[in-house]
């Protein structure tokens, strides 16, 4: 490269003229004097100083670097003073935004500035002209912290080598300043071929925006996109965007209340606003977002909710992008409690800041919803040629009762003010939309939501309001369409005040999938697909309790209810069942129903709890459940009622696992209730044992077979499977005692792979194991350990790898490496996981207060001990290796996972065989645990 002279301005000439850096975009306001930001004038000035004051010639590249040196120097200080005004005033983000723009305006001036002084031009042709435009976000003057900068250079005709010299110039210097710069060079008749055949590049054209060069060429592409490009292919433009929105909902999800939404992609995201916007802008020309409102597509209220909506996402947005220092669009859980903290939320009411927030973000992305239902509606009235391809409408047959009218394939109404006449109406016209399966038009939805006023105390007693509401939950075998639509409208939290507080609530866990009333509907639309017999395969149990008749309004209205306590500090059943004795008489259930929709959102979580957190091989387990339940009526409701909260928490929530548990307490709790208590006892359930064993064991001679049999305690027949009965059997044939005999084998029943164990018994055996286990990333679901009369133990772990599934058969082997090593100790398994058992990132901040629970009733033998925590990996050694150097004998584990929380369920008896009944070793025990815990977590969190 030729050595540049030393620098001097270059002449400005009519060709290529610098423009000095313009003022914020349609006179908005910046979150600082635009002074404080940057002053262009004087950084160029002190650029080109520099250059000038060299006695030596500058290389092309060692100038950039001067350049860039000032301009990175401006940049980081412009964005301290911007980063620590927003900490001040965190909820000024469409300040914040143009401020950006308003920074990246001014770095990009002043490269092309410093380009062309590098690259000077005295005697410029017609051919040698530029403008640079910003396009996309960047051209709307929108911008967070780390968004991209897009750049188009425009020119006349094809480039020339000095265009092309100063373009790569001022390319160099952005690139160095670490700006994510998206680029194009083309002349106008390139941007009007190109933008016909492509709708992303016709989009970003459309928010172009001129920033420095020659404006004539800016305000000619202006021109010639709306005279030739825009013009009249407003409906081409308005499908490929709604198509490339509904692919855009279909990527992140398709539903609104993802619990780690996108903000600017996701469903009721910044996208969603800017899509309306665009459509709105290319069929009217409007300059700003307020234009909609001109135009006719928006009321001055529903732009003010437009508006509400948009600054609130835009500043999740740019606190995401300061606190993690990159574009990151998705607030995941590992981030959210720092946004809520930076836009001022904080705990109150029983509830974390975190929820609050993230509540209010799903109650604006509706809004978006709302205001996108609304926008159409205007589109369809003037686009009404296009309905078909533009909105996805078939012709039906079905015809619409009187009063309502079909417009564009949607039901419409006739006379509003007759309608408004008779507030039933308000629930009426879901109902008929339900009926005939036609959507409501957005009309509709418009003039219900002004007048939701009208659903009043009165109406919430009115008998016939309640059998409109309950025809929608039980006629029409899709009560999930109205529910939603309801809700999202605000019309089923008017219609029953208790809902509202859970509208749009988030739970702080990884667990829930969705907010309280999204898997309330989810719940709904679950029972709603076994009664049409969709889930037979799936779910047996189920299908046939429905089959052979329940009270469905009773279980439709207990799940309508089960979580509506959620969000208060108080017991959200008890709570819950407190509210369903007042909502289900308003909605016409009889005494009875009341009382047993009471029952069932009180105890909704009762048989999860036993299947989940108990030994169900346990007789006292079952006895004490049927008690509680009292009749198979409740027993039938309650199952059914369980199945559908469990599959409607999220996908892969629901598993085999579950459903054998639940199945097997299903079983056992009916016949107990039909034969009588007195029937679930041991000594039945040991002689049915020792019996099926010797079917199974046909080919074994008898002496063997009188010795498996005698070798064992009662317990041991009553907590395992046949199944499991048989490979223990093979195991101690023969066995010595310096033997350890595994089996490793999927169960499909459980999804999960069995891991049976025979050995010479000694103590912390199953501590041993469980560590063992969780080096090699094993996920212990269930465990039991019984010592033979002859010494030997004899524990089985259901165990299953990170994704929740068995062990694949080729990764047995080192399975049992592993734990061949640790049980021979080769392997010390507390030194060996103290690197290994480190949470996620994007779970620390979970926090589950540690509870520890000792119950003497629940077993008749035994002490059971229930730990809830936050879950990491080792947690299981760590509680286990406690309770055997206190001397405590473990029978069996019963491990229920919630996401990060995990409630670990022991029942054990002290080293003379005896429950722990005594408090003062209860606490003192209870002492050990949680500091295991605690040392535990401290460790996994890096601490």
């Amino acid at each position: 490269m030729t050595p540049l002279p030393a620098a001097s301005p270059a002449p400005a000439s009519e060709a290529s003229r610098t423009t000095a850096q313009k003022g914020p975009p349609d006179g908005r306001s910046l979150l600082l004097p635009a002074a404080e930001i940057l002053d262009g004038d004087s950084l160029v000035s002190a650029i080109l100083a520099e250059l000038a004051a060299s006695p030596d010639p500058v290389e092309p590249r060692a100038a950039r670097g001067i350049a860039v040196r000032h301009l990175a120097e401006a940049r980081a200080a412009a964005n301290t003073r911007l980063a620590a005004a927003f900490a001040a005033r965190p909820r000024e983000s469409r300040a914040l935004v143009t401020a950006q723009a308003w920074l990246t305006d001014g770095l990009v001036t002043a490269a092309f500035a410093v380009a062309q002084t590098l690259h000077p031009l005295p005697n410029p042709t017609e051919a040698e002209r530029i403008a640079i435009l910003a396009v996309g976000g960047y051209g709307r003057a929108e911008m967070a912290p780390q968004s991209d900068v897009d750049l188009l250079f425009l020119t006349p005709w094809k480039i020339t080598p000095w265009a092309e010299s100063v373009i790569e110039s001022m390319l160099y210097m952005l690139w160095d300043l670490k700006l994510k710069v998206g680029h194009a060079s083309r002349t106008v008749a390139d941007c009007i071929r190109l933008g016909r055949d492509d709708i992303t590049i016709r989009t970003a054209l459309l928010e172009h925006r001129f920033i420095a060069g020659y404006e004539p060429l800016a305000t000619e592409l202006a021109d010639r996109l709306w005279g030739e490009l825009f013009n009249g292919t407003g409906p081409q433009f308005i499908e490929a965007k709604l198509a490339e929105r509904a692919e855009r909902h279909r990527r992140q999800g398709g539903q609104r209340y993802v619990l780690e939404p996108n903000v600017k992609e996701g469903k009721g995201g910044l996208r969603d606003l800017q899509t309306l916007y665009w459509i709105g802008k290319y069929l009217h020309r409007t300059p700003t977002a307020a234009g909609l409102v001109g135009a006719g597509l928006f009321s001055a209220d529903e732009f003010a909710t437009f508006t509400r909506a948009e600054d609130f996402l835009w500043a999740v947005r740019c606190h995401l992008h300061l606190i993690t220092g990159r574009a990151t669009d998705t607030l995941t859980f590992d981030v959210q409690p720092e946004v809520a903290a930076r836009m001022g939320y904080a705990d109150q009411g029983g509830r974390r800041a975190v929820e609050i927030f993230m509540q209010d973000y799903f109650r604006h992305a509706t809004r978006v919803g709302e205001l996108t239902r609304i926008f159409l509606a205007e589109l369809e009235a003037r686009h009404a040629k296009r309905e078909a391809s533009l909105f996805g409408i078939f012709k039906r047959t079905k015809r619409v009762k009187s009063g309502y009218t079909l417009v564009q394939g949607r039901i419409d109404l006739r006379d509003p003010q007759d309608f408004l006449k008779d507030k039933l109406n308000l629930l009426r016209i879901f109902e008929e939309g339900l009926r005939t399966g036609y959507l409501l038009h957005p009309n509709v939805l418009r003039l219900l939501s002004a007048n939701l006023h009208l659903i009043d105390d009165d109406m919430r007693e009115n008998s016939e309001a309640a059998r409109i509401f309950l025809d929608l939950l039980l006629k029409h075998g899709n009560p999930e369409r109205p529910l939603r639509r309801m809700n999202e409208m605000g019309v089923l939290s008017t219609f029953i005040p208790e809902f509202e507080p859970i509208v749009a609530m988030m739970q702080f866990n990884v667990y829930h999938h969705y907010t309280v009333d999204e898997h309330i509907i989810q719940t709904i639309s679950i029972l709603a697909q076994i009664e049409r017999g969709e889930l037979i395969e799936d779910l047996p149990l189920s299908s046939s309790i429905l089959k052979a008749g329940v009270n469905r309004k009773v279980l439709y209205v207990a799940l309508l209810l089960h979580d509506i306590g959620k969000g208060r500090p108080e017991d959200h059943s008890i709570l819950g069942a407190q509210i369903a004795r007042r909502v289900a008489p308003r909605l016409g259930l009889s005494d009875e129903e009341c009382e047993t929709v009471e029952w069932l959102v009180r105890h909704h979580l009762l048989m999860s709890d036993m299947a989940q957190k108990r030994d169900i091989g346990d007789p006292r387990t079952v006895r004490d459940f049927a008690k509680a339940v009292k009749t198979r009526k409740r027993l039938d409701l309650l199952t059914v009622l369980t199945v559908c909260d469990i599959r409607g928490v999220g996908p892969g929530t629901w598993n085999n696992w579950k459903a054998m548990l639940l199945r097997q307490l299903h079983k056992q709790t009916a016949d107990a209730l039909e034969g009588g208590l007195e029937s679930v006892n041991r000594e039945n359930r040991e002689d049915e044992a020792k019996r099926a064993l010797r079917d199974r064991l046909a080919g074994w001679e008898a002496k063997d077979l009188r010795h498996e049999t005698a070798r064992h305690y009662a317990p041991y027949w009553q907590g395992l499977s046949t199944d499991t009965h048989a490979v223990f059997a093979r195991l101690l044939k023969g066995i010595g005692t310096d033997e350890i005999r595994i089996d490793l084998h999927p169960d499909d029943d459980r999804d999960a792979t069995r891991a049976c164990f025979a050995l010479a018994d000694h103590p912390g055996i199953f501590s041993r194991l469980a560590g063992a286990l969780a080096l090699v990333g094993a996920n212990v679901r269930d465990a039991r350990t019984y010592t033979s009369k002859d010494g030997y133990a004899t524990p089985v772990f259901w165990v299953q790898d990170a994704e929740g599934k068995p062990y694949e058969a080729a990764r047995l082997p080192r399975l049992q490496q592993m734990i061949d090593k640790t049980l021979r100790g080769e392997i010390i398994p507390r030194e060996a996981l103290k690197d290994r058992d480190k949470v996620k990132k994007r779970e620390r901040e979970f926090r589950f207060p540690t509870h520890v629970m000792f119950d003497n009733e629940g077993s008749d033998i035994y002490t059971i001990i229930e730990v809830d925590t936050r879950d990491r990996p080792g947690l299981l050694y760590d509680l286990t290796r406690t309770l055997a150097s206190s001397n405590i004998s473990i029978v069996s584990a019963v491990i229920a996972t919630y996401g990060a929380q995990v409630v670990d369920t022991f029942y054990v008896k002290d080293m003379f065989g005896l429950k722990l009944h005594q408090k003062h070793k209860q606490e003192a025990l209870e002492k050990r645990l949680r500091q295991a815990i605690a040392e535990g977590a401290e460790r996994a969190q890096g601490t």
